[in-house]
């Protein structure tokens, strides 16, 4: 199965509190954090809940 970096490149400060729930449960902390993921339609829907934060790689 394909896998995606995800990679938290602004602050969520001052957001929402679903697309702080999102960044938190991709399991992004802090700025500049990784975490690499199976490319499911659940987790690309959550990517896409919060795209302006993160940045996406797929390896």
């Amino acid at each position: 199965m394909a896998k995606l970096k995800v990679k938290l490149i602004k602050s969520t400060i001052g957001r929402k509190d679903d697309q702080i729930a999102t960044v938190k449960a991709l399991g992004l902390k802090k700025i500049n954090s990784e975490v690499e993921h199976n490319d499911t339609p659940q987790i690309r829907g959550m990517i896409q809940k919060v795209i302006h934060l993160v940045e996406v790689k797929e390896m």
